[in-house]
């Protein structure tokens, strides 16, 4: 009995040690956030929910593309033509902008149109989205994360939230049992059920990274925690989770994590394993078993912030993410981004690279059939044998070349937008006839770029590069026809304008000076044109200001118009304003139109 007081002892002494700690690290934490003149984040989280719940009515509106962000959802409507875009974030250099607006893109019309509705979830980015027909049209939306301006704050939700579509309304499902508070997790939806898994917590002071498996079901709007037989993935998130339509099974592939080696020394881990969650029953008597996959064909080198999307074929189709060597190597060389596409066959395990071939090459091999066909039989014979050979070379060629993960080459690739290093396009990729090559376009290289498959057309916005030390949040729109691989088409193109990056402070007042000579002074040839340029900015085509709407909220409302303007008028500029200086030129130039419309 003595020993076991003492042990109870000691445990209460080690819980009162943990509280005392936690007590002290929260009154430490609210004497910075005085000093910098931060919000608590649950109390910036309440103000957004509370300004959510007071707006009554449904504001459906035309509007310009989504401004730059990475992290966000882009999930295809089952039932529409249509794409929706929610949340996501946008970090300056100094400031970061989480999102919560939803946007819907309509494909035929190459429109976008913004949906604010009320009881909307508050901003977030790294959650997941799944659209379902059920009930007219079902958005869900679970967890995510959100920080505060500075990043001195951090906050994971759990919560799960769904958009009717026919409705337009959102609603929050209260249902115990789900998942615990995580981003950078995944889900699919299987049948009826939501399917979720893995996922990560970090609150500043510690972190853990998740393997747990839970479904919800659409039907009773209640949460399951599945105890699957078998060898689980190791905890990670930012995985790839795929469903394969016809077999049922969920497939996982990658993801990252790190543990704590010792104090201040984490050890990080980016996976390339593969396994699949088969289930076996149906309701209360479902079984569900981890099994690992063999994989074959030309698997993807190491990496990390990877997209994925599923399409027609049991393919699950990914782009991006970054290979950051600084973590095995512990130096501070910058990541090295990938911008090549890859498939994999959810039911064999098999990779292969999506070579895109140009219309001219397409067009060419139909003359090349034309002419086989009106040849003689002999020398027909003959060019296929040459290109069954020369198939047959390729795939040992795939088969004996597949890239080591230890020991990944770059090359540095250029652009008037930025400079940035990318990983090795695949072995399959070369100089043979009808191959992807250096001539086909292809969107830049980056990683958390939002992808979807509508159809057989891959669609894919946004994402994240770095640029030396800069991050560089994307805002462009490509798509893809998954049958013809002919091109990519630019919907959007790369817009550097919007590519901004605010310096630190002793940056920004050595800047001053070459902005005040750029707006103000300079050569007269120079002034001259500036002048010209604004005399030729009109704004007829301003989105107008409603009835007892304030100038702020205008602003708020419309600023992607407003910073569009202001960037013209410094476009001889453009690398020399900052975003925070761009964006108060942008107030001031909303505050003079809306002023002369008045007069």
């Amino acid at each position: 009995m003595g020993k076991k007081n003492k042990k109870d002892k000691k445990g209460k002494g080690q819980e009162k040690t943990a509280l005392k700690t936690e007590k002290k690290a929260e009154k430490r934490a609210k004497r910075e956030l005085a000093e910098i003149g931060e919000d608590d984040i649950k109390k910036q989280i309440a103000e957004y929910q509370d300004k959510a719940k007071d707006r009554t009515e449904v504001l459906e509106e035309k509007c310009l593309s989504p401004s730059p962000r990475c992290s966000m959802s882009l999930t295809a409507n089952p039932d529409k033509e249509e794409l929706f875009m929610f949340g996501g974030e946008y970090y300056t250099g100094k400031n970061m902008t989480l999102y919560n607006d939803l946007f819907i893109y309509n494909i035929k019309k190459n429109e976008w149109t913004r949906i604010t509705a009320p009881n909307a979830p508050p901003p977030r980015s790294s959650h997941q989205a799944v659209a379902s027909s059920q009930g007219g049209g079902q958005l869900w939306i679970f967890g995510g994360e959100f920080s505060s301006s500075s990043q001195s704050q951090f906050y994971h939700y759990r919560d799960l939230w769904v958009y009717h579509i026919k409705e337009k309304q959102w609603q929050m499902i209260s249902a115990p049992g789900g998942p615990s508070s995580r981003s950078g997790h995944r889900m699919v939806l299987w049948k009826k059920l939501l399917v979720v898994f893995g996922g990560f917590h970090d609150n500043l002071r510690e972190y853990k990274y998740f393997n747990d498996l839970y479904t919800f079901d659409l039907e009773t709007y209640s949460w399951s925690r599945i105890n699957a037989t078998g060898i689980p993935p190791a905890p990670r998130s930012g995985c790839v989770m795929a469903v394969n339509q016809d077999s049922g099974k969920i497939i996982i592939y990658g993801g990252f994590c790190k543990e704590k080696v010792k104090k201040d020394v984490d050890k990080p881990t980016t996976y390339t394993d593969l396994f699949s969650l088969s289930v076996e029953g149906k309701g209360d008597g479902m079984k569900w078993k981890w099994s690992q996959m063999k994989q074959s064909g030309s698997r993807p080198t190491s990496r990390s912030g990877i997209s994925a999307a599923v399409a027609p074929g049991n393919r699950a189709i990914l782009f991006g993410g970054v290979y950051d060597k600084g973590e095995l190597d512990d130096d501070d060389e910058e990541g090295i981004f990938f911008n090549e596409i890859l498939s994999l066959d959810t039911d064999k395990g098999r990779w292969n690279d999506v070579i895109i071939r140009s219309k001219k090459s397409a067009t060419e091999k139909k003359k090349r059939r034309r002419n086989k066909e009106d040849s003689e039989m002999n020398e027909e014979t003959v060019e296929e044998a040459e290109e069954c050979l020369d198939e047959l070379q390729l795939d040992k060629q795939r088969e004996s070349t597949t890239p080591n993960d230890k020991d990944v080459d770059m090359e540095t690739e250029s652009s008037s937008v930025f400079t940035v290093k990318i990983g090795p396009q695949s072995s399959s990729s070369g100089d043979n006839k009808g191959e992807d090559n250096d001539d086909i376009f292809r969107p830049s290289p980056r990683m958390n770029c939002a992808l979807s498959v509508k159809g057989s057309v891959l669609y894919l916005y946004g994402g994240l590069v770095e640029d030396g030390d800069k991050q560089i949040t994307l805002a462009d729109l490509y798509s893809l026809d998954l049958h013809k691989l002919d091109e990519w088409n630019i919907i959007i193109p790369e817009d550097k304008k919007l590519q901004v990056w605010e310096e630190s402070s002793d940056e920004d007042e050595d800047d001053d000076d070459d902005e005040m000579e750029g707006a103000d002074g300079g050569d007269d040839s120079s002034s001259s044109d500036d002048d010209s340029d604004d005399e030729e900015i009109t704004f007829e085509d301003a989105p107008k200001q409603k009835d007892d709407e304030s100038v702020t909220d205008y602003f708020q409302r419309s600023k992607d118009y407003w910073v569009d303007k202001a960037a013209d008028i410094f476009e001889e500029d453009k690398s020399k304003i900052s975003a925070q200086k761009l964006e108060k030129l942008a107030h001031e130039l909303c505050k003079k139109a809306l002023s002369d419309m008045k007069k």
